[in-house]
């Protein structure tokens, strides 16, 4: 994770300070590119402890096309309770805790003008199976005609497979990028989605690459970013993952069956876990920091 330090270093160097929508401010570079390898670890942060949970817990979400707040709260997180609830959006809201036309449904749900209901990501795996050369396993989350759809437009917006010697490679590009809280979360929940979506296609996961456009410290993490400068990272960990998902039919199924276990009363820690889990994670403790919206 050396490159995603020098990133952050960068910025808190060099950055410009700029305001912003959330009127908390910022200071931002422009246009960089980080690459993490599988074979080298699985690229979670070690200089302060990655929610794991979280970022699987989302993801999940994402796949299974929800925007429903109240399934996340089910396992544990509340990291769209600030969006999905905020007064910008509260009146617009489908029902108690929509998050609006997300990056779920935009992956599993994308509405064409002519009514058709379009599945980019199962769409993009059957490509990748059948037609593995193709340079149009994209996917993209950025809906222009849908922006005021959602309690937030799409910070990573699009992604890209590509194949090749049987392997499997991701970028993705971001357009507003959280250096501090939501890049290190980013990075992960992308690397276990090249993982999943490798298994599903028998293909060995690669290289994920990442692709920052407007990359930004908020003015209140700038303290918090420099005192994770100064910690030394771990080795990375590696990722379990349930070798019994080989469809996106399973891993729906395995989180639908999660949320409803987890309303049932059970931990949904373990439930996460029999899902996908860290192993070899060592981590600095936690830097708090509040979520600017």
């Amino acid at each position: 994770m050396h490159q995603y330090l020098d990133i952050l270093r960068k910025t808190l160097e060099r950055g410009v300070d700029r305001d912003d929508r959330t009127g908390t401010g910022t200071r931002a570079i422009f246009g960089e590119v980080m690459r993490f390898r599988m074979s080298d670890g699985f690229p979670a942060v070690t200089t302060k402890r990655l929610a794991f949970r979280a970022v699987l817990a989302e993801l999940l979400w994402f796949i299974a096309g929800s925007s429903d707040v109240n399934e996340l709260h089910a396992l544990g997180t509340r990291i769209w309770d600030g969006n999905a609830y905020a007064p910008y959006w509260v009146d617009q809201a489908r029902f108690e805790g929509d998050a609006g036309r997300n990056y779920g449904q935009q992956w599993r749900d994308w509405i064409a003008p002519d009514g058709r209901h379009v599945d980019q990501l199962a769409d993009v795996i059957r490509g990748i199976r059948e037609r593995p050369a193709s340079r149009r396993h994209v996917v993209t989350a950025w809906n222009p005609g849908e922006l005021d759809a959602t309690s937030l437009p799409a910070c990573h917006a699009l992604f890209q497979f590509f194949v090749a010697d049987g392997k499997l490679s991701l970028m993705m590009y971001q357009r507003s990028c959280d250096l501090f809280l939501g890049v290190p979360f980013n990075i992960a929940q992308y690397a276990v989605l090249l993982h999943l979506v490798a298994q599903i296609t028998d293909l060995v996961p690669d290289e994920f690459t990442h692709v920052l456009a407007d990359a930004h410290i908020y003015r209140d993490h700038m303290d918090g970013a420099r005192q994770q400068l100064t910690r030394e990272p771990y080795p990375s960990p590696r990722l379990a993952l349930d070798p019994a998902l080989r469809s996106l039919d399973d891993v729906v199924a395995r989180y639908r069956d999660s949320v409803a276990r987890a309303k049932a009363g059970e931990k949904p820690g373990p439930l996460l876990e029999s899902i996908a889990r860290l192993e070899q994670y060592q981590f600095h403790p936690p830097i708090e920091a509040k979520m600017a919206v």
